[in-house]
Order: C-alpha cells, then sequence, then structure tokens
C-alpha cells in the first residue's frame, strides 16, 4: 500500500500512447501489482481513455477485491482478466497468501464468467503444497464448464522474491519449498489437459 512513484492518469496515459508502435497487433497494457484491484477507482478513467485510443487492456489480479467500483472496472473497460488461483482450499490458500477468505477469488471468476468477456487463470506450482492431483483434478472440476477461460497458465514455484519479504523484514511462508522439476511440470500439465482448452507453463 506504500511506496511507489505516484502518476496522474494522465502522466500514464501519455507515457502508453507513446509507446503504443511497439505493442504490434496483439500489445497492450497490463496492470499488475500488488494488486491493481485495490486501485480500482483511479484505474477506470485510465482504461477509459485507453480504450477510446483502441489499447487493448488487461488486469493481473489475485481476486482479492470485489466491490462495485472493481465490477464497472472489469465489466466495462477491461479485455482481459488474468486470475491468479493461489489454492483450491482454504488452507492452503491462507499458508501461501497469509490471508483468509479464498472464495473472494473464485467470486472474481464467477463474476468475470457472467460477464462473458475473456479470462486466463494462472496457478502457481509449489511443490509439497499446490502440486497434488487431487488439488489439480478439483481445480479442473472446478473451472471445467467455463465458456471465457482462453487458457491456464502454470507458474513454476520460485524463490526469486524472497529477497523483497526480507528486506521489508517479514517471515517469507515459503521458505521450505523447493522449484519444480520438469516431470513435475509435464504431470501437472497432463492432469490439468483434459478440463482447459490452451496450458502454458511459463
Amino acid at each position: 500500500m506504500d511506496g511507489g512513484k505516484p502518476y496522474t492518469v494522465d502522466e500514464l496515459y501519455e507515457i502508453v500512447v507513446k509507446s503504443k508502435p511497439y505493442f504490434g497487433k496483439n500489445g497492450g497494457v497490463t496492470v499488475s501489482g500488488g494488486e491493481p484491484l485495490l486501485q480500482a477507482k483511479a484505474l477506470i478513467p485510465l482504461f477509459k481513455k485507453l480504450k477510446a485510443e483502441g489499447i487493448h487492456t488487461a488486469l493481473d489480479t489475485n481476486g482479492r477485491i470485489l466491490n462495485h467500483f472493481a465490477k464497472e472496472l472489469m465489466d466495462d473497460y477491461t479485455d482481459l482478466v488474468m486470475l491468479d488461483i493461489k489454492s483450491m482450499t482454504e488452507e492452503g490458500y491462507q499458508q501461501i497468501t497469509g490471508q483468509k477468505n479464498k472464495e473472494t477469488t473464485f467470486n472474481v471468476s464467477t463474476h468475470r464468467e457472467a460477464s462473458g468477456k475473456p479470462m486466463w487463470l494462472r496457478y502457481v506450482l509449489i511443490p509439497g503444497l499446490t502440486d497434488h492431483p487431487e488439488q489439480l483434478e478439483s481445480m479442473g472440476h472446478y473451472f471445467k464448464d467455463y465458456k471465457t477461460i482462453e487458457k491456464l497458465e502454470i507458474q513454476p514455484y520460485h524463490k526469486l522474491g524472497v529477497h523483497k519479504w526480507e528486506a521489508l523484514g517479514w517471515e517469507y511462508q515459503l521458505k521450505d519449498a523447493r522449484e519444480n522439476t520438469d516431470e513435475e511440470l509435464h504431470t501437472a500439465q497432463m492432469v490439468l489437459k483434459p478440463y482447459f482448452k490452451s496450458i502454458s507453463i511459463n
């Protein structure tokens, strides 16, 4: 919630418009974070201006917020929602995020599905925590009838962000987790393949 350089909507808009020649046919603007829906009210006028310019807009979110500003932003001005699924269980969700109530994420997925607009799912595969076949099957069953999900991105687990936690004086919750093997990534992809149109390993 603190830190970072503040920008006005107009300043960000000018930066984006100047970069537009580099977008190519499939480019655009993705807002991530932290959690971009914390700033949904401020993002509405930015995305509105970008849409008027014909620029593709995307949100990379963990779905922790679904107030009326978030709904307006997603429903009216967001071409693509990239939704992070942390865990299929409340216990796993709390262990990974330190927060309660995983259902907020699924409320966002339900809302996006009802809008009929495109969504990608992103799932971090953490050995011993989120890679159990029953958890993967559970995710597949939960989302199998969704029409708006264009693809699932499997995110291999890494420790590149550990130093950020340490710099903030926070205890890193997954310090004992290891990185995935190629075989584990392939196995997860095969378990999930029947449920999704497209799966990629990032």
